[in-house]
């Protein structure tokens, strides 16, 4: 089933975190639940813009979580959130806030257990209070997407409504002046391989094409500045990014490099967006070779390859080969690992043990097919 864009609020430009306020008077709001990533919240300015804002409103703060949304963290926010009664959620900082948000404030309106509900046993059937998504990275695009990421017992799950899309967006590219080369090169190439996903997903339409081509050129033209020498103008270029490769994967969802990243992040530590990028390439010449035989897209492998034809385009390559050249130059212009040897993991067996945590069912949204042992040959490739 095609999954058609939704509506949301968006407010996008450099002060736009002062629209806050008359969203809050539009809804009526008397108090807020805050899901702010500590750090980020101060670091990114954020705290200063609406410390003062909320003096006016009642406040309660969930915060104390680490990166990637634990089954933990859900649970203490729910307990949290139930005991607050809120009218609105505010998320601040980057996917972990915003996904912890979606999941706090819709499955706090359920009876079920938070765990069964995750992982898939029971269906999100209520709304949550209205959420108003602000991020402080340019990677995620984690704002303009109806899924969440949660990890049970290690296990990752991504949970899908349309309830859990934010009703509001204020992308405000002042807050991401204060990232760090590191976080801005993982977040920026988490973006940029949504997008180049997004183009050959067998859920892609013509309408998350177009939102991820335009980040993917974005991307393309901005992340090594924002890394090397960040100006204003490709701050705002980037978040722009970040949000279009939402868009896309909101409708056509990632394919087999996420699908194969969640095992590296988990077990070895190595951020999302880097152990993401990791796969890329290879799996862009894979699933260039695609055959009527392995084809998973309906459309079939003619349709696969103009695809491929026009990633091609937009990378300025004329082969695949070339174009994950061009893909490994742009990790290592902003210093991301490109084989898995930079990464710490050395030894072969890993590279079985990855492959076997991959769920093969989660990759029919990859236009070729993948067995475990293909996954393997990629991880071998990238040693």
């Amino acid at each position: 089933m095609q999954i058609e864009s939704q509506i949301q609020d968006v407010h996008f430009g450099e002060g736009a975190i002062a629209k806050v306020s008359a969203i809050l008077n539009q809804l009526g709001v008397r108090k807020v639940f805050l899901v702010a990533d500590e750090p980020a919240y101060d670091v990114s300015g954020a705290a200063n813009e609406l410390e003062t804002l909320f003096a006016d409103y009642g406040i309660d703060r969930f915060s104390g979580f680490k990166p990637n949304p634990k089954l933990e963290d859900i649970q203490r926010g729910i307990q949290q959130f139930c005991g607050s009664n809120p009218d609105v959620l505010i998320a601040v900082g980057g996917g972990t806030a915003i996904d912890l948000a979606k999941l706090i404030g819709t499955l706090a309106n359920h009876q079920a257990d938070p765990r069964k509900m995750i992982t898939g046993l029971y269906n999100i059937e209520k709304n949550g209070p209205p959420l108003i998504a602000i991020p402080t990275s340019a990677g995620t695009g984690s704002e303009a997407t109806h899924f969440a990421v949660a990890y049970v017992d290690s296990q990752k799950y991504s949970v899908a409504d349309s309830r859990l899309l934010p009703s509001h967006v204020v992308i405000d590219p002042r807050l991401t002046h204060s990232l760090p080369a590191g976080i801005t090169a993982a977040s920026g190439l988490d973006a940029f391989c949504q997008s180049v996903e997004s183009i050959w997903a067998v859920g892609a339409t013509d309408e998350s094409i177009r939102y991820a081509s335009e980040s993917v050129h974005l991307a393309l033209a901005n992340l090594l500045h924002c890394v090397q020498h960040p100006t204003p103008e490709a701050r705002m270029a980037m978040c722009r990014a970040a949000y279009l490769s939402g868009k896309a994967i909101n409708i056509s969802k990632t394919t087999a490099p996420h699908a194969i990243s969640y095992a590296i992040t988990t077990r070895f530590g190595l951020p999302h967006g880097l152990a993401v990028a990791l796969t890329l390439g290879e799996i862009l010449k894979f699933n260039a070779s695609v055959r009527s035989t392995d084809c998973t897209d309906p459309r079939g492998a003619g349709h696969v390859q103009a695809r491929i034809a026009f990633l091609l385009e937009l990378l300025d390559q004329p082969t695949a080969e070339r174009a994950a050249g061009r893909i490994q130059s742009l990790m290592e212009s902003v210093g991301a690992p490109l084989q898995l040897r930079d990464a710490g993991i050395l030894v072969e067996d890993e590279f079985t043990w990855i492959a076997e945590q991959v769920n093969v069912e989660r990759l029919s949204n990859n236009p070729r097919k993948l067995a475990h042992r293909d996954i393997e040959k990629i991880l071998q490739k990238i040693s």
